[in-house]
C-alpha cells in the first residue's frame, strides 16, 4: 500500500473544546463543533476544518464510486445561474423567499442554485440530438443555497450544504423505471457503506413534481422529518404522504339534520364538553386562503389538520390561515361555528374520514348554534377527498391495517420520478427511432452529502463523543502519545510504521497537554482505533483500544502495526 502522510495534532489547525456551544441544540452540532470538525462562519453557513473536511471528503468518495458504478457520468455546473430557465418552469415564484436572488452589476438578475433539474435539463437539450444519444446519468457533487427561515441544528439545516444530484434522461417511460432502480439500488449500496440506519418511505413530490417519490430517512431525535413505519408489513412513509382509501358509509337511518344551541361552544373542547359526546363526533372545519382564495378543510374533531399537506395538496400556490380581517368581510362565516352544509362560494376539501354517509356534529354557521345529524353527501359535498390530518401513533397502516409506529428521522437521499415537467417547459426533445421529435423524461436523484455527515454523528456517536464507522473516519486510527519524551518518540514512530503500509494516522503528539486530556480527546474525536504510547512505553508495548466497544489490549509495537495492517 502507498505510504500516506502522518497527520500530527501538534501541527493541526483545529481545536477541541470541553464545553458546548451556546446555539447548540442537537448532538451533531455539539460534537462536530467541540471536537474540531467544523466552525460556525454565519447563520446556516458552516467551515469544514481538516478533520471534518475529511470526513467530508470520505462521504464524496463512497458517493461517487456508487455513481460510477451504475454507468452516471460526473459533471460540474455553475451555483451562480441565469433566471429564465426557472422562470420557464415557474421555479423562480414557487421557491418563494427560500430562493437566494442577486443582480450582476448591468441589472441581470441570477440566483444561488437550490437544485439542477433546469441546468441539466438545457446541458442535455445542447448535447443530445438523437435517441442513440439516451439514455444517460450525469451527476454532480456541489454546494446548494437556500435562504431557510431558521437555520438551526449546525450542518443539518443550514443555508449553504453539499449535495450530489443527479438525473436521468430516457426517451419513455420504461427507461425512466430503469434508472430510478438503478439509483434506489445505489442509494442502498451508499447509505450501507456509510453505516447508515435508514429506512425508504414513501414520500410526496412537492415542489419538485412528479409521480413516484421516495425519501431515504436515518431514524434520529434530531430528525426533521416525521416518518410512519408498521411493524407487521415493509410499508414505510413520511407522515405527509400516507394516503387512506375513502370509505362510505350507509346513512340511511340517519335522521334529518338538526340545529342545536351551543352557546359558549366555538372550540372543539367547550363543544364535545356540553353535549357530552367524543370529539371524534364532531366535525372540524379549518379556514385558510388559498392564493386569496377561503378553502374549509374539514377533518374529525379529535384530529389536527397537517398544514403541511395541505400546502403539498395546493402548491405552488401561497397557502395562508385566515384572519379576523377575513371574517369581517365574510358575515356569513362564523368563528367558531363554520359547517360545510350552506357554505356559499368556498371550495371544501376534507379527509377522507369524512366519507360519505358519515355523520357529524358540525357549526351551524349561526353564532351560538350547531348542527347534529349533518351527513356527507347528503347536506353537503366534498370538493376534493384529501389526506390533510396529522397522523397519530396507533393510525392504522394502509397496507395491513396494523397501527403504526411514529418516528423522527433526517432525510438523507430523495429520489424523484420527474416525468416531462422540466423538458417540458424547456422544450428537450430528440429525434426518435422513426425520426420524429420525442420528448424526454427525466428523473431527479439527490443525497445530502453534509447531510450525511450529521446524520452518521447523531446515530453512531456516545457519551464520550464521536465514533465514526471505519470507511468514513478521518483517519484510521488515532495514536496517542502520553506525554514523556519516550512516549512521543514511540508514539511517531509507530505512526511512521503504519503509514508506510497505507494506514491513515492522527497522532496526538502535543508537548504540554496532560495525558488525561489527550484521552479524553481521542474519545471525543472518534477514531475507530485508538493506539495509547503509554506507562509499558520503555517495554515497546502500547494499548490498543476500540472506540466503539471500548475493549483494550496490550501489544507489542510489532504486534500492533500487523493488526492494525491486516
Amino acid at each position: 500500500m502507498a505510504n500516506v502522510p502522518v497527520q500530527r495534532m501538534s501541527q493541526l489547525m483545529a481545536k477541541t473544546l470541553r464545553d458546548d456551544p451556546a446555539d447548540a441544540e442537537v448532538l451533531s452540532h455539539k460534537l462536530l463543533v467541540r471536537a474540531g470538525y467544523v466552525r460556525r462562519t454565519a447563520a446556516g453557513i458552516w467551515s469544514w476544518l481538516p478533520l471534518g473536511k475529511r470526513v467530508l471528503a470520505n462521504v464524496e468518495r463512497i458517493v461517487r464510486e456508487e455513481m460510477d458504478a451504475i454507468g452516471a457520468q460526473e459533471v460540474l455546473l455553475p451555483a451562480l445561474l441565469p433566471r429564465e430557465p426557472y422562470e420557464a418552469t415557474a421555479r423562480w415564484d414557487e421557491y418563494g423567499q427560500e430562493l437566494f436572488r442577486l443582480q450582476d452589476r448591468k441589472g441581470g438578475d441570477y440566483l444561488l442554485g437550490p437544485t439542477h433539474e433546469e441546468i441539466f435539463t438545457l446541458l442535455v437539450k445542447d448535447q443530445a440530438s438523437s435517441y442513440k444519444d439516451l439514455p444517460v446519468i450525469l451527476y454532480q457533487i456541489q454546494h446548494k443555497y437556500r435562504d431557510e427561515a431558521r437555520p438551526r441544528a449546525g450542518i443539518l439545516r443550514g443555508r449553504e450544504f453539499l449535495m450530489k444530484d443527479s438525473y436521468s434522461f430516457d426517451t419513455e417511460d420504461e427507461g425512466l423505471a430503469r434508472s430510478y432502480a438503478l439509483h434506489r439500488e445505489a442509494y442502498r449500496k451508499i447509505f450501507a457503506r456509510l453505516g447508515l440506519d435508514y429506512r425508504i418511505c414513501a414520500a410526496t413530490a412537492g415542489a419538485m413534481g412528479g409521480s413516484k417519490s421516495e425519501e431515504f430517512l436515518a431514524p434520529a431525535e434530531a430528525g426533521e422529518d416525521t416518518f410512519a413505519d408498521c411493524p407487521n408489513c415493509d410499508f414505510a412513509a413520511n407522515t405527509e404522504a400516507i394516503t387512506y382509501a375513502l370509505k362510505p358509509v350507509d346513512a340511511t337511518d340517519v335522521p334529518a339534520a338538526e340545529d342545536i344551541p351551543t352557546p359558549d361552544t366555538p372550540t372543539i373542547e367547550t363543544l364535545a364538553a356540553s353535549l357530552g359526546v367524543p370529539a371524534s363526533a364532531t366535525l372540524k372545519n379549518l379556514l385558510v386562503k388559498v392564493d386569496g382564495e377561503i378553502v374549509a378543510v374539514g377533518v374529525p374533531g379529535d384530529r389536527e389538520v397537517d398544514l403541511d399537506k395541505v400546502e403539498a395538496h395546493f402548491a405552488p400556490a401561497v397557502v395562508e390561515l385566515v384572519t379576523e380581517a377575513d371574517f369581517a368581510t365574510r358575515p356569513d362565516l362564523v368563528r367558531g361555528y363554520v359547517g360545510p352544509q350552506g357554505l356559499d362560494k368556498v371550495t371544501y376539501i376534507a379527509d377522507p374520514r369524512v366519507a360519505p354517509g358519515t355523520s357529524w356534529i358540525t357549526g351551524a354557521n349561526k353564532p351560538g348554534t350547531h348542527t347534529k345529524n349533518v351527513v356527507a353527501g347528503r347536506d353537503f359535498e366534498v370538493d376534493r377527498h384529501v389526506d390533510v390530518v396529522v397522523v397519530q401513533e396507533g393510525d392504522p397502516c394502509p397496507k395491513c391495517g396494523t397501527g403504526l409506529v411514529l418516528d423522527r428521522a433526517i432525510e438523507i437521499g430523495h429520489i424523484f420520478q420527474l416525468g416531462r415537467k422540466y423538458t417540458d417547459a424547456l422544450k428537450l426533445d430528440v429525434l426518435g427511432q422513426n425520426g420524429k421529435p420525442v420528448r424526454v423524461t427525466m428523473g431527479s436523484y439527490g443525497v445530502g452529502v453534509s447531510r450525511a455527515v450529521a446524520a452518521l454523528a447523531e446515530q453512531t456517536a456516545d457519551d464520550k463523543g464521536l465514533c465514526w464507522p471505519k470507511e468514513v473516519a478521518p483517519a484510521d486510527v488515532h495514536v496517542v502519545a502520553a506525554g514523556k519524551a519516550l512516549q512521543t518518540e514511540l508514539a511517531l514512530d509507530i505512526s511512521g510504521k503504519l503509514a508506510a503500509a497505507g494506514v491513515r494516522v492522527l497522532v496526538d503528539d502535543r508537548p504540554g497537554v496532560s495525558p488525561g486530556v489527550k484521552f479524553t480527546d481521542s474519545e471525543l474525536i472518534g477514531v475507530p482505533q485508538i493506539l495509547v504510547a503509554g506507562r509499558r512505553a520503555a517495554d515497546g508495548v502500547v494499548e490498543l483500544k476500540d472506540r466503539r466497544t471500548g475493549e483494550r489490549e496490550e501489544l507489542t509495537v510489532e504486534e500492533a502495526v500487523a493488526r492494525l495492517t491486516a
